[in-house]
This record gives structure tokens, sequence and C-alpha cells, in this order.
């Protein structure tokens, strides 16, 4: 009995002196202080920047682009028909996306394969808002597309008003002939349809000081071309502008 009672204290104190020396469990996570991870626009490959640029400008996602521009996209990337994404954007009209492009560096002549720049295409097609921020970019005004014309014939051609009167207060030649052998001023009679606008386009061109006696590849004035067409009103147009 006395050597149960033994074995038992004997027992006890070695419990005892095991849990003394264990040591107590750390309430605190154990884990270390990772460094911040880096953005995923410092890290990215100026290849895959270029590609996310392209992304954004095919979905209308301005803030894409302007992601990809702080990844160091190439900004005069060429994409199908040698577009760049500022003309691919200006052929829809993407003007927030064109506006990211343009504040980052875009060039507003390059050209695709159709010898369009943004801003040749938007003074082309009235895309008043596009024409304005390449105008306020520094566009060159004398540049020529395809058919050897200003962005100021096209538009004069469709009786884009707006775009006509931007594009008067830039340093376009007025009476740049193309190689049609028509000035903006030929190009809104013969090719236009003697309309309100058009006739409002005769007024200002004439009044910018475009010269109505030059005579087109077929000999005619643009004032004989009016009146051959019967447009009376852009013959009036021109008759009290003079």
């Amino acid at each position: 009995m006395r050597r149960l009672a033994a074995v038992g204290l004997g027992l006890a104190l070695v419990a005892g002196c095991s849990g003394q020396d264990r040591p107590a469990a750390d309430p605190s996570p154990t884990s270390s202080t990772a460094p911040p991870s880096a953005s995923p626009s410092a890290s990215m490959s100026r290849a895959a920047a270029t590609a996310l640029l392209w992304r954004g400008v095919a979905r209308d996602r301005p803030e894409v682009v302007r992601r990809a521009v702080e990844a160091g996209a190439e900004l005069e990337a060429r994409g199908r028909g040698g577009a760049t994404p500022l003309v691919a954007a200006t052929k829809e009209n993407r003007v927030e996306v064109a506006r990211v492009l343009l504040e980052a560096g875009a060039d507003p002549d390059a050209k695709d394969d159709l010898e369009d720049s943004a801003f040749l295409y938007a003074g082309a097609e009235g895309l008043e808002e596009i024409l304005a921020l390449t105008i306020a970019r520094g566009a060159d005004p004398r540049s020529l597309n395809r058919y050897g014309g200003t962005a100021l014939i096209p538009a004069s051609e469709h009786a884009h008003v707006e775009a006509v009167r931007m594009l008067l207060e830039t340093e376009v030649p007025v009476d740049h002939v193309n190689e049609l052998g028509w000035t903006a001023l030929h190009e809104a009679v013969v090719l236009g349809n003697g309309d309100a606008d058009h006739v409002r386009v005769v007024r200002m061109l004439i009044g910018a000081g475009a010269d109505h006696t030059i005579r087109g590849r077929d000999g005619r004035t643009p004032r004989q071309q009016a009146v051959a067409l019967g447009f009376t009103d852009v013959v009036r147009a021109i008759d009290d502008s003079v």
C-alpha cells in the first residue's frame, strides 16, 4: 500500500515538471509581414500593356486604355489596316478613348493604310468632338488624305457645318486643289445637293476667302457648276458673297 502511494506521488511530480518545462503557446500569428505586391501595371510587359490597350479601344473602355497607357503600352502600335489605336478609336467615334490617347501623346496625324489620320477622318465625317481634340493637340491642318485633299474638302462636300467652321479657324489652305482638280468650294457644289447646309458652307468658304473663280477639271467655276446643276440657292449664295 505504501509502495503504491509512493509510485502515485512520483508520477504526479513527473507530470508537474513536464508541464512547467513545455513553453506556453503564443496566441499571436507567427507569419512575418510580407512586402506589398507590385501593382499589375508596374509588372506588365510592354507587349501585354499594348494588348490591353487594344482591348480597351475595342470595348470602348477609357479606364482600361488609361491603365494600359500607364503600364507603358505602345501608343503608335499598328493594328488591322495599319490603324493606330487612336485611328481605330476615331473610326468608331469613341470620344473618351480618343481623349485619353491624345492626352497621353498619341499622334493625331498618324495615318493608316488608307491614309486616314484621326484628324483627317474626324474632319471628313464631321466627328466634331474628336476633331476638336485633334486640333487642340496640334494636328496639321495641311495634312492630305488619299485623294490629295485637306480635311476641309470632304467636310465641305458633306456639309458638316460645325466641322467646316472649326477647320476654317485653323491654318487650312482654303483654296487647296485635290487630285480630282477641286477645291472645297467646288466639292460643296458638285458633290453636294444644294440644300440649306451646303448653302451655309458655300457662304462660309467664300467668307473665309475661298476663290470662286478657280476652275475645276471640267473647266467650270463653282458658280457655273451650280447653274448647271440647278442649285439656285447656291448660285444666289455665291452672288451675294462676292
